[in-house]
């Protein structure tokens, strides 16, 4: 089975392109899905997280309040590696567990949707790495129709690798500036090229 990572930046159509896929049947795994669980109240991350950022980052029900944490990290460069020393390890052990179950069940390609793939060293443990691409400007905005300031904005894509860089390192691109339907294309050529590609792996093995 093809281990198919779907990137690209906070903003960027990542999660439509997702939502996409699913609708199309295709078994997709959101690693913020996985980090989430990481810091509930009773595995092993939240006790780590809590003793490197402090107590002031649990809230009121004992949860890790992810809005204060996501302020600290995104504001500090050591925090957010300390941050992803403690997750990153832990969220692929789960992705490859996840990938060898899903595989067993005769799928010939599934995706974990993350941001941070080329950020965080991920990209050997995957076959093929599919970006979600849009004009940073366009990132801005969205962000801005999401409640945020712009200088907020500025300062979250800051922390991550330009979409442009990422569009280089490509397998394969999906241009999410466009309209829906003109993503929704891209889709379903992307998953003829994987079906494609799955098939060559399975014949030349």
């Amino acid at each position: 089975m093809l281990r198919v990572a779907l990137t690209g930046g906070i903003a960027s159509g990542k999660s439509t392109v997702a939502a996409m896929l699913r609708e199309r049947g295709c078994a997709v795994l959101d690693a913020d899905i996985l980090g989430h669980d990481l810091l509930g109240p009773c595995q092993a991350a939240y006790e780590e997280v809590v003793r490197a950022f402090g107590r002031e980052i649990v809230a009121a029900d004992g949860s890790v309040d992810r809005g204060k944490l996501g302020a600290i990290v995104f504001a500090d460069r050591e925090g957010r590696a300390r941050l992803e020393q403690i997750l990153h390890p832990r969220i692929l052990e789960a992705a490859a567990k996840w990938f060898a179950d899903t595989g067993s069940g005769g799928r010939a390609f599934a995706f974990l949707e993350a941001t941070l793939i080329y950020e965080a060293g991920y990209k050997p443990n995957f076959d093929r790495v599919v970006v979600c691409w849009c004009r940073r400007e366009q990132q801005v905005e969205r962000l801005r129709q999401r409640g945020m300031s712009s200088e907020d904005a500025e300062r979250r894509l800051a922390a991550q690798m330009p979409l442009d860089e990422k569009r280089r390192l490509a397998d394969d691109v999906i241009d999410c500036s466009r309209t829906i339907e003109e993503t929704a294309r891209q889709v379903d050529d992307l998953l003829t090229r994987l079906k494609q590609a799955a098939a060559s792996r399975k014949t030349a093995s």
